[in-house]
């Protein structure tokens, strides 16, 4: 119970979360419980009241992993830092915590919980300082049509701290146009002005398409957009004008860019999207065009506009939760302004607050005027982004994997064997671990583990044991020859010519590389730990020598 003279607040993992076995585990791997209760003292002295924000801070970013980070996490207990995501996610849940404790407390726990609260905004500010994340500047504002629909967005009720301007090395972007704080709102949009199903509902169109089975309101919203670019008496019309003519996702690389990417993943997503929208576009719009010819003009609906619908709503559109409990598939404009970033400022955007019918982009991070402000597109892998968004990110993406075709069942149905909680196995970088010692190499341990287990029926196989080490010898051997023909079959790029590369050959090139870097930092990994494990093998023998 609190008293006058100490209050508490509570982190507690949700019984609800998908990995509540997996995050126990991991909690109690630090000495934590999943309902921790942590006390203040209402006089503390500053190193007491450090150590327990590092305390909720440990606690916070196990709470707040998701599955892919959860994936990776080392099992060291001195490991404190996951990904920027998660470490947003975590400082921010310990603001809403005390928040919460804040509006409930009696006056004496007050300051106690309000400097809390303070030290933790600090910590936000301080992290992007230590990371020294390059956050781009302001480098001159841009014209005419983007700042119209400012005006216009003014006039009907958005409330925007931010400006568009072109930001150095990112295009258009929305810039700071005052110091904005953690919490602050940098945009707000009513809901009238968010494009949605609902614009469709009452149009000749819609009563065209909805005798057309399975047509999901996605597709009927790209439809409209096609033939609503062109509608000089759209309510819309200024978004319009401000879209490019041509969005330069992977759905649009020519045949150079998509033969360099040969040997890559990247390859068999664009190939595969592009065979999709072919499909679909060949089962629907011609019917739709000769049986209605008034609604569906022909020279509206040709398969480069059509393409051209499906990248601006592909990268531009947002789920947003409605006030109804509904979810819907929307383009938003001026927030569509917004980058993504690795480190990004907004986190939280996608439900309507019912008390204005608006939808509001809250800050989780502060960012400095004339800063580039970013939100986060979601946690994607780098072929998502260039397939989808037409960009590669700039930074260590923790989302880059290169996923493994392993089978599991042969290992997990074995009698007295542990069951893996993970069916599927990847890879990233392993520049992104903390942990390069003997029985980790910067590897992810469910991989090792399942490999350990799928040779060896010994439990207990992290130990120096001579059957042990050969054992975890054949199994980093086995990784190593699979990333090696990996890095082989990817080939060489001809950088020689590359001044002369179009922009789909350039991204093509820098993710081809990139899969290159990952695949053989796993084989360098590899590598470094078959020298340990050999020296290892080699004491553990002149042990059994001299016996």
């Amino acid at each position: 119970m609190d008293t006058d003279e100490e209050c508490s607040i509570v982190l507690q993992l949700s019984e609800k979360d998908p990995f509540f076995d997996e995050k126990k585990k991991l909690l109690q791997c630090k000495g934590f419980s999943p309902k921790e209760r942590i006390f203040l003292r209402c006089t503390p002295e500053l190193p007491r009241m450090n150590d327990i924000v590092k305390i909720l801070l440990q606690i916070a970013r196990v709470i707040q992993l998701n599955e892919l980070e959860l994936y990776f996490a080392e099992d060291d207990a001195s490991v404190e830092f996951y990904s920027p995501r998660n470490e947003l996610e975590a400082l921010n849940s310990i603001v809403l915590v005390t928040d919460k404790s804040l509006s409930s407390c009696t006056h004496s726990h007050t300051n106690i919980l309000q400097g809390l609260r303070q030290m933790v905004l600090d910590l936000i500010s301080d992290f992007w300082e230590q990371k020294n994340t390059k956050e781009g500047i302001e480098k001159h504002h841009i014209c005419e049509k983007e700042e119209h629909l400012i005006e216009w967005g003014k006039s009907h009720g958005v409330k925007a701290q931010l400006k568009i301007a072109y930001v150095e090395g990112a295009g258009r972007g929305m810039i700071g146009g005052e110091d904005l704080k953690v919490g602050d709102i940098a945009i707000e949009i009513p809901v009238p002005l968010i494009i949605s199903e609902e614009l469709v509902l009452e149009t000749d169109m819609y009563q065209v398409l909805k005798e057309v089975d399975g047509i999901s309101s996605e597709t009927i919203l790209l439809l409209w957009s096609m033939k609503e670019k062109y509608n000089c008496d759209s309510k819309f019309k200024l978004y319009f004008d401000t879209l490019p003519e041509k969005f330069n996702t992977g759905l649009s690389f020519g045949i150079e860019a998509i033969t360099m990417l040969d040997g890559t993943l990247l390859f068999e997503e664009i190939m595969q999207a592009r065979e999709h929208l072919h499909a679909q576009y060949d089962e629907l719009v011609p019917a739709l065009c000769n049986g209605f010819p008034d609604i569906f003009p022909p020279e509206l609906y040709t398969w480069e506009k059509f393409l051209w619908a499906c990248e601006l709503w592909y990268s531009n559109s947002m789920k947003i939760m409605y006030s109804d409990g509904k979810l819907r598939t929307c383009l938003i404009p001026l927030a569509g302004f917004l980058n993504h970033s690795l480190h990004p400022h907004i986190m939280h955007y996608g439900k309507v607050d019912p008390s204005t019918n608006s939808l509001k982009f809250c800050l989780s991070r502060p960012c400095r005027s004339g800063v580039e402000c970013c939100l986060s597109y979601g946690n994607f892998s780098s072929s998502h982004f260039i397939t989808f968004y037409g960009f590669l990110p700039q930074g260590n993406n923790p989302y880059d994997v290169i996923p493994l075709d392993i089978d599991s069942s042969d290992v997990d149905s074995i009698e007295h064997k542990p069951v893996s909680n993970w069916t599927t196995h990847m890879v990233r970088g392993t520049w992104l671990s903390n942990n390069h010692s003997i029985f980790h190499y910067g590897l992810p341990s469910p991989l090792l583990d399942h490999l350990r287990r799928s040779r060896s029926s010994v439990l207990q196989t992290k130990t120096f044991l001579q059957g042990n080490l050969e054992n975890e010898l054949e199994v980093l051997g086995d990784l190593k020859d699979i990333f090696d023909d990996m890095v082989d079959n990817m080939g060489d790029i001809d950088l020689d010519d590359s001044e002369n590369y179009n922009w789909d050959e350039k991204m093509a090139v820098d993710f081809k590389n990139l899969q290159r870097r990952i695949a053989r930092s796993v084989s360098i990994s590899c590598s470094s730990g078959v020298n340990m494990l050999k020296n290892e093998l080699q004491k553990c023998m002149a042990e059994d020598i001299t016996g």
